[in-house]
């Protein structure tokens, strides 16, 4: 990183403070029962032209010609990737004038300023600003070099959401737009996609735009430029923390699959598994479900690195077969049952400590 010579910097301006760029804190598989699948082609890359805009702005600061006769007896070496201190010292209409110690003026295309929308230059840079900024290319023929924040941005936005990913972590983020396959939000600067099969939501997809959502995320890769989201994971994630196995709950039928019923529990979804309708053989879900029926189910198992909850009536049947003769006997006597099923869970614990004990005393 090559600093620009003093006494460049006085013949034009007071050298500022450098200031720190540097952005703080700058850092699926699927459920087998329920078809969460989404089409690749559908995600749209994470680093959108459509985010920044190009805005012309008067000219403003000092000419290249000023500059010259100063830097013209400095030595220099740079090469693409390179981050360099640069001072601005002329915003134009298609872009920034940077001096950076180089014989001739940087520039910075307007497209380059920012990761982030911006209406113009003056968003982003002043006159005399010092900071950092990215090389992209080698010197063109007037031997000016080209430069970009944008760059900059972008790779820490990256190491950014890789960071929160390793975290596992819940964001929360504006859904800018809609399509055929999902929805679109902005994350550190990046587009996110959120497949049509991973929202979770009451209202329509099209209807979303302007919400903020708690979102997980599926999928980071930088070289591949997608990112990827899940709202239906942070929800059930959400939902999890207030639930435990063991519990009753009241559900509708919002879906039927020949392997088993999608269960709303209030906003989220959890699956009846065929096998776990009843003790009796069950040919299919639709001979004893319907969609929109009003039931009560027992939550067996909580998964929330899949963001799946297991539900169960079978073990609430007060005899096998129950569910296929009198259901609402089922629903009647499901808290009873569940208590039951709790106690045969302590006992099996109870049992296999037991035996863990023997074990290790025995060795």
């Amino acid at each position: 990183m090559i600093e620009n010579p003093s006494q460049i910097v006085k013949e034009i301006s007071d050298e500022k403070e450098i200031e720190n760029s540097t952005l703080e804190e700058y850092t699926s598989e699927t459920p087998r029962e329920e078809d969460l699948s989404f089409d690749h082609k559908d995600i749209p890359s994470a680093d959108s032209s459509s985010s920044r805009r190009n805005s012309d702005l008067d000219t403003a600061g000092f000419t290249q010609e000023e500059f010259a006769s100063l830097l013209g007896k400095y030595d220099y070496n740079f090469k693409p990737g390179d981050l360099v201190k640069g001072t601005v010292f002329a915003l134009e209409p298609k872009g920034a004038m940077i001096d950076i110690g180089a014989k001739t003026a940087a520039f910075m295309p307007m497209q380059e300023v920012s990761i982030n929308r911006v209406e113009g230059l003056s968003d982003v840079l002043q006159p005399s600003e010092s900071r950092e900024f990215f090389i992209m290319s080698e010197e063109n023929e007037d031997g000016q070099l080209a430069l970009s924040i944008r760059r900059i941005e972008y790779q820490r936005a990256w190491e950014r959401v890789r960071q929160l990913q390793k975290e596992d972590a819940t964001i929360y983020s504006e859904v800018f737009a809609t399509n055929r396959g999902g929805a679109l939000v902005r994350v550190e600067g990046l587009r996110g996609f959120i497949p049509g099969s991973h929202i979770s939501a009451r209202k329509i997809k099209e209807d979303l735009e302007g919400e903020y959502l708690p979102l997980k995320f599926l999928e980071v890769d930088e070289e591949r430029n997608r990112l990827v989201l899940s709202h239906r994971r942070a929800l059930v994630e959400k939902k999890m923390n207030r639930l435990e196995v063991g519990e009753v709950v009241v559900g509708s039928v919002k879906g039927i699959k020949p392997y088993g019923a999608f269960i709303d529990i209030g906003g989220v979804s959890g699956l009846l598994h065929i096998s776990e309708i009843s003790h009796e053989h069950i040919e299919t879900p639709h001979n004893v479900l319907n969609v929109n029926d009003q039931m009560k189910v027992m939550i067996i198992d909580l998964d929330s690195e899949r963001g799946r909850i297991s539900l169960s009536t079978k073990a609430l049947e007060p005899e096998p077969g129950d569910m296929l003769t009198d259901p609402q006997k089922v629903f009647n006597k499901a808290e009873e049952m569940a208590a039951k099923y709790k106690q045969m869970l302590l006992e099996q614990t109870d049992e296999n400590e037991e035996q863990t004990v023997e074990i290790a005393e025995s060795v």
